[in-house]
């Protein structure tokens, strides 16, 4: 009687349906991929970026951390200062971004007899009227590309504080509001001193990114040369569509502020921040500025790539550009080859990421 019993117990547990939907699922796993509504809608956003790339991606050959990043600054409502040899298309790739939007778009040639006014503007008597009438600088415009910005002495530099922070010229008492979207976007050569001079610190730091420009391997090379051979008499600018708003661009910088971030991911920009003050390899730490910096620019990255909320990723993509060109390395480590770059990817394999 035992037995059959036993016997019983252990058929009865075999017919269970919960076992054997149990070894169903070993045996065939379920898809668990899990799909996120967004709260904001990125989707356009997302389309026009992809065709500001395609549109520069029809002149320009590989760069694509450059143009991500000049992108991102448009979003953020930041400057970008691009660095690089004569050649590697700096100025090239700002104009395409310029020619891509169908916004203002002005020009300026720094050299070393540039002054103050012909950048901003000047009050011009009119004889007519008998009263002076301000006539308004090439800053006036919602792209402004500064070719060679250190060729042009330090009190013309200065000129550039007040609209580049707070979007505004003050002359002879008055305020000039510049209209929105309003970026500089400036370029400047590290290898030929002479005849430059070099930028201050408060200048640097009105720039979101420091965009370090690189050589193209062979394969860009030999792309860069085909695509120039098959042009014949055409003009690469010409290549390219207009197709973007100010009213669009300023609705998308409106979108990203609305980027979520987590209470952990700002305490982890912070620690980032503190940590360049912290740090013996450096002489001049990163100020709130920086972190603030970090913060537009994660969330750019973000919308960029159609995500509502900022991760870590993020967060270490935005670091190095924001804060290379805001720290300064002691000059005992400095005269060692240690560079700005070396210490804050340091820093960044060194604090905690978040989970």
């Amino acid at each position: 009687m035992e037995e059959n019993k036993d016997q019983h117990e252990q058929d009865s547990l075999l017919s269970k349906p919960e076992i054997a939907d149990s070894d169903q699922v070993i045996s065939e796993p379920a898809n668990t991929e899990l799909h996120f509504q967004n709260r904001l809608d990125l989707s356009e956003l997302q389309s026009s970026v992809n065709k500001i790339k395609e549109e520069i991606g029809k002149v320009i050959v590989g760069q694509k951390d450059m143009i991500d990043m000049l992108i991102a600054s448009l979003l953020a409502k930041g400057h970008s200062l691009i660095e690089g040899v004569p050649g590697v298309a700096k100025t090239v790739t700002a104009k395409l971004i310029a020619k891509s939007l169908s916004v203002g778009f002005s020009r300026i040639q720094f050299t070393p007899d540039l002054m103050p006014s012909d950048i901003l503007g000047t009050s011009i008597f009119n004889l007519k009227t008998s009263e002076f009438e301000f006539k308004k600088g090439p800053i006036f415009s919602n792209m402004v590309l500064i070719d060679e910005i250190n060729r042009a002495p330090a009190k013309t530099q200065a000129a550039l504080f007040e609209v580049m922070e707070e979007q505004q010229i003050t002359i002879d008492g008055h305020k000039f509001l510049l209209e929105s979207p309003f970026m500089v976007l400036a370029t400047q050569n590290p290898i030929e001193q002479e005849g430059t001079y070099r930028l201050p610190e408060a200048q640097l730091d009105r720039f979101l990114f420091k965009i370090n420009v690189e050589y193209p391997n062979l394969g860009e090379e030999i792309e860069i040369i085909s695509r120039e051979h098959q042009l014949k008499e055409k003009i690469k600018i010409e290549e390219i569509t207009s197709f973007l708003t100010a009213a669009q661009i300023s609705m998308y910088q409106k979108l990203v502020t609305q980027v979520l971030v987590e209470e952990h991911l700002l305490k982890y920009i912070a620690e980032l921040i503190v940590a360049t003050r912290n740090n013996p390899f450096l002489y001049l730490g990163a100020s709130p500025r920086a972190s603030i910096a970090i913060l537009k620019a994660s969330k750019a990255f973000a919308a960029m790539s159609g995500r509502d909320f900022v991760t870590p990723e993020d967060i270490k993509r935005g670091a190095i550009p924001v804060l290379h060109h805001r720290v300064i390395v002691t000059p005992e480590r400095e005269m060692e080859g240690v560079t700005s770059k070396q210490v804050i990817t340091q820093i960044i394999e060194t604090v905690e990421i978040p989970r």
